[in-house]
């Protein structure tokens, strides 16, 4: 197998550059204003009420792209699962995740891992995020953000942003199918077998991400863990 090689695709380099191109390319206004929920949720201390390390993930069910249930409590039977809630398929912070995502998989799964993406998009934007980015992971289906209310991640785009989100051409009632205007704070979660969160990463600045090397090593560190209890 082909381990994953972090220099071959730096997420964090990758968001940068994402980043120095929205603030050229975007008119300043509108820049502004599509960056202020960070600026709210660092403001009202909202990551505080995100789940964390060594608190129990609750447990969950939900469809994915396909309509078919996914349940935690089935995946956590066969390893531990790694879950990564994102905003939607409009976001591209998003997708450079998921992508990076993607290319670690085959060792995420050599060391006994399940990955699953979350968003409150409908299943039939999922489907579309699968097929644009040769997803081979579940990406799934929170309708109302119910899951990722009970994370601790769920706040609500206040006017001014959802007047930035129309003039950037993103629908989210359409996307998600709901008049709430509700988003999840992207953040992912290690979870071990007995349902326990080992890794939490949240960060009110959506263009920072989680680097998959990071999960690789603390699924390298349960695994020690586990070989010198037994």
């Amino acid at each position: 197998m082909t381990k994953f090689d972090p220099k071959s695709y730096d997420l964090s380099q990758q968001l940068a550059a994402l980043q120095s191109q929205a603030e050229v390319q975007l008119p300043g206004k509108l820049l502004q204003q599509s960056s202020r929920p960070i600026e709210q949720l660092i403001a009202t201390g909202a990551v505080n009420k995100v789940l964390k390390e060594d608190e129990r993930a609750p447990d969950f069910t939900l469809p994915d792209a396909f309509g078919h249930p996914v349940a935690l409590a089935q995946l956590l039977k066969h390893g531990p699962v790694v879950i990564a809630f994102y905003l939607g398929v409009w976001c591209p912070y998003c997708n450079l995740q998921l992508h990076a995502y993607q290319q670690a998989l085959p060792q995420l799964q050599a060391l006994g891992a399940s990955l699953v993406a979350i968003s409150p998009q409908t299943p039939d934007h999922s489907l579309t995020l699968v097929e644009k980015q040769a997803l081979t992971f579940s990406v799934l289906s929170d309708a109302g953000n119910q899951v990722a209310r009970q994370f601790g991640l769920v706040f609500t785009l206040d006017e001014a942003t959802r007047i930035a989100h129309k003039q950037l051409g993103t629908d989210l009632p359409e996307y998600n199918g709901d008049e709430s205007w509700e988003l999840p704070m992207p953040g992912t979660f290690l979870i071990d077998q007995t349902g326990v969160i080992r890794l939490a990463f949240v960060d009110p600045n959506f263009t920072r991400r989680l680097d998959p090397s990071i999960i690789i090593a603390q699924l390298n560190k349960l695994i020690d863990r586990a070989g010198s209890e037994a």
